[in-house]
């Protein structure tokens, strides 16, 4: 971070109706659908914190639009792929045996940041039934966005990322930067030799609690601030400061399709470098 930005974050006081003002400057608009990643301490210090950002988000989409956050629970995964920070092997068959079931009205995120966590419980907004990698939404098209979350590649064709492009809905990083960008895995999912992997969860089947397998694909976001940075290029993405927090709006199905072709390159100029 800049001395500049220092001494910017230090002096910006942030209200509702400053955040009203600078998401309409960078380009959000009444009836769009949109996805919002966020930090919360990014921008400033803010007068009502997580309620104002939130209050500030819904005065300006309205509920004609739809606002969709990540309400990812990636501790309710197998324990052998934990790394940050790994739990011992001798553990793992009891983490399975007695993690709680995932229930859509109490879990809460995990590593998704306070607004995303506070949207969650907030009048009117709904959430998708995945155990690990479940969205909320608000508004017009929530309930159509969310319904269908299969168990199966959670951010493949029938997940809210799918749905949002359907609707050439955008991408709001908000004080993030493109590794926070959940949409770009579904140009992974959409990329020619994505690999398979099988991940598992607790999760109520009838009412029961099971410890459930399902297909999913390995992820990567460790490429996608290369991949954000080159999309950025062909100046498709409206950039500036929300309070205190360099901000972006993208249009979330230009940026997918982009992933797409760019890793499918990668891999087919990997493929003439091995032969």
């Amino acid at each position: 971070m800049t001395e500049e930005n220092v001494i910017r974050k230090k002096q910006t006081l942030v209200t509702k109706e400053r955040l009203v003002a600078d998401f309409r400057k960078l380009g959000l608009k009444e009836g769009m659908v949109v996805i919002v990643h966020s930090s919360l301490s990014a921008l400033g210090w803010v007068c009502g914190g997580e309620v104002a950002v939130i209050r500030a988000l819904m005065e300006v989409v309205t509920d004609r639009g739809t606002i969709v956050m990540p309400a990812q629970t990636a501790n309710n995964t197998d324990p052998a792929f934990w790394e940050n920070p790994p739990v011992p092997e001798a553990w793992w068959e009891e983490i399975r045996r007695s993690m709680p079931a995932f229930d859509p009205a109490i879990t809460p995120t995990y590593g998704m940041g306070r607004i995303a966590e506070l949207f969650r419980t907030f009048p009117g907004v709904l959430r998708s039934n995945h155990p690990n990698c479940s969205f909320t939404a608000w508004g017009r098209d929530a309930k159509s966005i969310l319904s269908g979350h299969s168990l199966d590649f959670p951010f493949g064709e029938k997940s809210a990322l799918a749905r949002i492009y359907d609707r050439d809905g955008c991408i709001l990083l908000l004080g993030v930067d493109y590794h926070a960008n959940t949409s770009m895995h579904l140009g992974e999912y959409r990329a020619k030799h994505t690999k398979r992997c099988t991940q598992s969860c607790a999760i109520k089947i009838n009412g029961k609690r099971v410890w459930q397998s399902y297909e999913d694909y390995e992820e990567n976001s460790d490429l996608f601030n290369k991949i954000g940075r080159a999309f950025e290029r062909s100046h498709q993405v409206k950039t500036g400061f929300i309070g205190a927090a360099p901000s972006r709006l993208i249009n979330q199905r230009a940026l997918v399709d982009f992933t797409v072709q760019y890793l499918d390159d990668l891999y087919a100029d990997a493929e003439k470098a091995h032969h």
